[in-house]
């Protein structure tokens, strides 16, 4: 296993993490069983970092995660994230709290689910535009005082967001949506983040599972799969982003890769403060996800990929209307 420092912290983890997030939510319903397994088999590997959140599954996942590390602690990294409220008789009505009372809770219900004394990264998962960004980290790093967390790191926050939070105390890594079909964080947030010393953690850096070609019509995704609410899932955006995947598949039978590993290669060739946590609830995905280690792609390869998948590829936006408000703030 390659392993990264994350920024200029002294957080080293490996180069591959593992997003548990679909193993309780939003993408069908997967076995649980296998979802435990496929975390044992991560660790086995060396993929030591496991990333969940309150919000995913409203505390089943954290619950999960913590059942399948509870014998395995000293093995594990664990990530976790505050910061979206869903009310459990509506789970599709979301809000945003980073109140320091509320920051504190769910800390201490976080550790609960997840069965362990300390977090070792922290994330605010939205910014709260009604709360100083500085109250909501400096909350957080009480918590860092009392030897709850480790470290500390925000999520789809703007550039001017992160110096701030970074101002009030040592922000170790940000997590963001990047891949070949969103490259936000290349606006501003990724410069920002070397000039400080962040690492990037990209989620979704196989576009929802789009880009490893296993997604060939809308049918393809179960009833009540989150994706088909996603814009570039829905329509003419459909098709068009089906035309940037079969370019990547042509261009990974070119590097005797499949397109997931090649999507992955890209990301990591990125930088070596960038840290993916492509989610997966199966054995075999994991396995393929970390052949991509083993993928070498040359600087006329990343030119290819390029030329192929350019800035601004992606048909459709990423979140819904009123989600995409939340991002990038």
């Amino acid at each position: 296993m390659e392993y990264r420092r994350l920024g200029k912290s002294s957080l080293v983890v490996p180069a591959l993490g593992l997003g548990c997030m679909g193993m309780s939510e939003f993408y069908g319903n997967p076995s649980e069983q296998e979802s435990v397994a496929t975390i044992h088999r991560a660790i086995d590997r060396g993929i030591t970092l496991l990333d969940t959140a309150d919000v995913y599954g409203i505390g089943r996942n954290e619950e999960l995660v913590g059942r399948a590390i509870e014998k395995r602690r000293s093995e594990v990294i664990v990530a976790t994230k505050f910061g979206i409220v869903r009310d459990a008789n509506d789970p599709n009505q979301r809000g945003v709290s980073g109140r320091p009372e509320y920051v504190r809770t769910c800390c201490e219900q976080s550790l609960r689910r997840l069965r362990i004394s300390t977090i070792d990264l922290y994330y605010q998962h939205r910014v709260d535009t009604e709360v100083p960004i500085e109250e909501t980290v400096g909350a957080m790093s009480r918590l860092i005082e009392e030897g709850k967390v480790r470290y500390l790191g925000l999520s789809e926050a703007a550039a001017q967001t992160i110096r701030r939070a970074h101002a009030t105390h040592p922000i170790a890594a940000l997590q963001s949506e990047y891949s070949l079909w969103s490259r936000d964080p290349e606006d501003a947030v990724l410069a920002t983040c070397r000039e400080l010393g962040i690492g990037l953690v990209p989620y979704s850096p196989l576009g929802r599972g789009f880009l490893t070609g296993q997604i060939k019509k809308f049918d393809d995704l179960a009833p009540d799969d989150y994706r088909r609410n996603s814009p570039r899932f829905q329509g003419e955006n459909f098709q068009k982003n089906l035309q940037l995947v079969q370019r990547i598949q042509r261009m990974a039978a070119e590097k005797s890769c499949t397109p997931a590993q090649l999507a992955l290669a890209w990301v990591l060739a990125q930088g070596k403060d960038i840290v993916p946590i492509p989610g997966t609830t199966k054995r075999k995905n994991l396995d393929e996800n970390l052949g991509a280690l083993e993928v070498s792609l040359t600087p006329a390869d990343l030119a290819g990929i390029e030329e192929l998948a350019p800035r601004g590829v992606a048909a459709g936006d990423r979140y819904n209307q009123e989600m995409m408000k939340r991002v990038g703030v």
